[in-house]
C-alpha cells in the first residue's frame, strides 16, 4: 500500500500565492510518477500538474500553465505544487496522487492508482 498525505491548502485572496506538499509513505516502488488533480462540487476531477520520476518532465493544465510550478524531492518522497496569481476558479480540493505503473507526467487520472485525501485551496476575490 501507498500514503499520500497533503498539506498546505487554505485561504488566500486572488493573486496570492500557496505552496501544496505531498508527502509518500508505504510500499517502496523503483519508479513513480506524482501528479496533482483538483475538483468542485458537481465537477469532474481535473488534472492541474504532473512530474516524472526524475524530475525532468512536467505537464501542466492549460488553465495552470506559467502560474503553477510542481517539484519533488525524492530523498525526502514528496512532492510539491507552487500556486501563484492564483485566481477565484482556482478554489477547489487539491488531490495529490502517484503510480506504480507509470513513470512519466501523465495527465490522466486513469493512470494513477493512489490518491491522497485532498486539502481545501479557497481563493477570494
Amino acid at each position: 500500500q501507498v500514503q499520500l498525505v497533503e498539506s498546505g491548502g487554505g485561504f488566500v485572496q486572488a493573486g496570492g500565492s500557496l505552496r501544496l506538499s505531498c508527502a509518500r509513505s508505504g510500499r517502496a516502488v523503483r519508479t513513480y510518477n506524482m501528479a496533482w488533480f483538483r475538483q468542485t462540487p458537481g465537477k469532474e476531477r481535473e488534472f492541474a500538474a504532473a512530474i516524472s520520476w526524475g524530475g525532468d518532465r512536467t505537464a501542466y493544465a492549460d488553465s495552470v500553465k506559467g502560474r503553477f510550478t510542481i517539484s519533488r524531492d525524492n530523498a525526502k518522497k514528496t512532492v510539491y505544487l507552487q500556486m501563484n496569481s492564483l485566481k477565484p476558479d482556482g478554489t477547489a480540493v487539491y488531490y495529490c496522487a502517484t503510480s506504480t505503473f507509470r513513470g512519466g507526467a501523465e495527465p490522466n487520472a486513469k493512470d494513477y492508482d493512489y490518491w491522497g485525501q485532498g486539502t481545501q485551496v479557497t481563493v477570494s476575490s
